[in-house]
């Protein structure tokens, strides 16, 4: 009997990715200045589809008191360094507006996922909770 429905792991797996997102988009921020740096993007979307359509997204058990899943692939989500034309004369292709932009979307992206498992997890919690 599976104790989770499929998905809290697709949620899982999301919260992941928009975490590496925000990673990148702060190290993008924060070299905006660094010459010659290059932008980086996370690329998992295709991946991300892939998986959603075909009904099932791996999860990592990271203690063995933990409920068991499947074993977690993260092999499909990789940075991408953007070769777009230079914005500035020192060889860096950063753009401050669209990082700002894109560190925005995926706060709220981040937030709407926390939300939705939270609201998951005291579902589970009123069912645990009833049963005494």
């Amino acid at each position: 009997m599976n104790l989770f429905s499929p998905v809290i792991s697709q949620l899982e797996h999301g919260l992941q990715a928009s975490a590496l997102k925000q990673k990148t988009y702060a190290a993008n921020i924060a070299n905006v200045d660094t010459p010659n740096y290059k932008a980086q993007r996370v690329s998992f979307q295709s991946v991300l589809e892939n998986q959603l359509s075909s009904g099932s997204l791996p999860t990592h058990r990271t203690d063995p008191r933990h409920i068991s899943f499947s074993k977690s692939s993260a092999s499909g989500i990789k940075l991408e360094t953007l070769h777009t034309t230079q914005r500035q004369p020192n060889g860096n292709n950063v753009d401050i507006d669209l990082e700002m932009a894109e560190l925005a979307k995926n706060q709220l992206w981040y937030n709407a996922m926390t939300e939705r498992i939270s609201g998951k997890f005291s579902t589970l919690r009123s069912v645990i909770n009833e049963g005494k």
